[in-house]
């Protein structure tokens, strides 16, 4: 492939960071006939980066590298919620992105880049496990936690670890085209495009409860999803009014009693399909859901995929 110049991709290294959130990238854009692309993997300062998951690295160029870069990717590292990057680093992070440079973060890299204020008023995701995080951290960040990447034109963002993967393809198809990207693809034996968000990957989509209210009724019904269940039973079990109830439960849990319990007869349709072979009209008479269609469309609704390419996601090679 030709073209009139190299476009320069900088992989900025925190302190504990991810080992294949820095290498996907890495490996991405690695300068070949196919990819007129240059990469440099940096760090706050030239040297020893102190990395998660027992890896470090020793990086060649520091912030200058910032002022060279047409993309700057952010990758993801340990404990994001604690405290922002250096001063240096996010104010590098602006200026390389008021001259025209994107950034794009993959998993908690996201937190480095809100810290500069420019996810502000625009949606972003990040890892599954730090959503919550993220959105208490940097509330004028519009938090997306279904999704498996967000284009926000100049900044980017992706959910944990293999969705960088997802995001780097998807530049890859705006820089180059689909060719381009589908044969990125096969060199890395990935999928050109993953349906679905990262709502399917969540182990439950039923939330912690941030209290023990109710915690009794909410295990009544977690034994009782194949039947019936109302607004009213679950209040006259609870032994409070419906109005108390419904205020009192999405306090706890951020959801109304009726969509709480939809998300749980969608966990376990979850469970069903992974464990055993019975048909998706059978499990969502299970789960309390009447029939297959009923189940396809909240399925779909709240973790972006079908009950049968769900199955096929997380039953293959078992």
């Amino acid at each position: 492939m030709t073209t009139s110049r190299l476009r320069h991709v900088a992989v900025l290294v925190l302190e504990g960071a991810k080992p294949l959130d820095v290498g996907i990238p890495a490996q991405v854009f690695s300068t070949r006939a196919s990819m007129p692309y240059e990469v440099r993997v940096c760090g706050a300062a030239p040297g020893l980066v102190t990395g998660g998951d027992g890896l470090s690295y020793h990086v060649a160029d520091g912030l200058d590298a910032l002022a060279w870069a047409d993309i700057v990717f952010l990758p993801g590292y340990r404990f994001p919620d604690r405290e922002d990057p250096p001063r240096a680093v996010v104010d590098a992070l602006v200026t390389a992105h008021d001259r025209g440079a994107r950034l794009a973060a993959i998993s908690t890299g996201a937190f480095a880049l809100a810290a500069t204020g420019l996810l502000d008023g625009k949606r972003a995701t990040t890892h599954w496990h730090y959503t919550r995080a993220l959105a208490v951290k940097h509330p004028r960040v519009h938090v997306d936690e279904n999704v498996l990447f967000v284009d926000e034109g100049s900044v980017l963002t992706s959910a944990g670890a293999a969705s960088g993967l997802d995001l780097c393809l998807h530049i890859l198809r705006g820089d180059l085209g689909v060719a381009a990207s589908n044969h990125a693809a096969r060199r890395l034996v990935a999928a050109p495009y993953r349906s679905g968000g990262q709502a399917q990957y969540v182990p439950r989509s039923v939330p912690e409860p941030l209290g023990e209210r109710f915690a009794a009724t909410r295990e009544w019904a977690l034994h009782r999803l194949g039947e019936p269940l109302t607004l009213r039973g679950l209040a006259r079990h609870a032994g409070v009014s419906e109005r108390t109830f419904s205020r009192r439960f999405a306090e706890d849990t951020g959801y109304t009693p009726m969509q709480w319990v939809m998300r749980a007869r969608i966990d376990m349709a979850r469970e069903l399909l992974e464990r055993s072979e019975r048909s998706v009209e059978q499990i969502a008479a299970d789960v309390g859901l009447g029939t297959g269609a009923n189940l396809r469309l909240h399925f779909q609704r709240i973790l972006g995929v079908t009950p049968s390419e769900y199955r096929r996601t997380f039953t293959q090679g078992e």
